[in-house]
């Protein structure tokens, strides 16, 4: 074991061994294993935003195989997906690469400016399928935030119990929150600190903005010039957020963008000292081979090949 990874787990000695050891699987697997650096494939989507507008750009995602196929051929260090696509492929797959189990999921079928997921899963399932963590979206700033908070409370009980890691999706958004709000800066680190303050052991964000939604933030963010300017700074700050970068914070790469605007991100986040990066739609919406010499050049920026 590298002692890159030795580090990072030493953040962890509060847990139990059975969430190390899996955190651990997901660190040492895959191109990256043993640098500290973790890119993962996402395929929420299906449930999230409705099968033709997640799959219909590249018609075999469909089929929730080719996602694992996906995953092992990139060589990412896991793969994340809702109860239905990872049962459908564990027995074949699950021993080939670390899954982690979307324990919860929002349909699109009507508008809600305050989301509130549906629990779909439960630690037991994810154990069933033998993976190595579970999966939970929180959205700070909806309406029942609060809701969201103890159930991922209770969830992330249940599943270190087991010995699963904990993966929490902390995603801004509200009716009382602007859209640029949502990936604010402010509004981000605080994301960041309210999942590591939930138990998360790995915490997903968005990239942030320079935009700050809060007056009393920016007050501080002005009173103790607080770095944001670039895409790096503002990577940086949110990492200091979760727990002084003590917790493995990576990013999400959003809707399909132009390939260097995507590698721009990538090479931000390692430099701001980010964790790696979770890529669903810019990789499964492409064919097969030019996803995978996307995911090739995204890993090969972590690893420092590429400047």
């Amino acid at each position: 074991m590298s002692d890159r990874v030795r580090e990072i787990l030493g953040w962890y000695r509060s847990e139990n061994p059975g969430v190390i050891a899996n955190l651990a699987r997901m660190l040492n697997h895959g191109r990256l294993g043993g640098t500290g650096k973790l890119v993962i494939l996402p395929v929420d989507q299906g449930f999230e935003h409705g099968p033709a507008r997640s799959f219909a750009p590249n018609p075999p995602a469909y089929n929730p195989l080719y996602h694992y196929e996906l995953a092992i051929a990139a060589e990412c260090n896991a793969y994340a997906a809702p109860l239905g696509f990872l049962e459908a492929g564990a027995a074949d797959y699950a021993w080939r690469i670390p899954t982690i189990l979307k324990a919860n999921s929002h349909d699109l079928l009507r508008e809600e400016p305050d989301p509130l997921p549906a629990l779909t899963a439960v630690p037991r399932d994810a154990l069933r399928l033998g993976c190595a963590a579970i999966g939970y979206t929180i959205y700070p700033g909806a309406a029942d935030h609060r809701l969201m908070y103890e159930q991922l409370s209770e969830l992330a009980r249940e599943a270190k119990a087991l010995g699963l890691a904990v993966v929490v999706w902390s995603y801004p958004r509200g009716s009382d929150m602007s859209k640029e709000g949502e990936t604010a800066i402010d509004v981000i680190a605080y994301a960041a600190q309210i999942a590591a303050q939930l138990g998360a052991n790995l915490i997903k964000v968005k990239l942030p903005t320079e935009y700050i939604e809060s007056g009393a933030a920016r007050q501080a963010y002005e009173r103790y010039a607080i770095p944001i300017a670039t895409a790096a700074d503002r990577v940086r700050h949110v990492v200091q957020s979760a727990f002084d970068g003590r917790r493995i914070v990576i990013f999400s790469g959003g809707p399909a963008r132009a390939d260097e605007a995507m590698f721009d991100e990538v090479r931000a986040i390692r430099d701001g000292g980010g964790f790696g990066s979770i890529i669903g739609r810019n990789s499964f919406q492409r064919p097969r081979e030019q996803a995978l010499r996307f995911l090739d050049t995204v890993i090969r920026i972590y690893a420092g090949e590429i400047a």
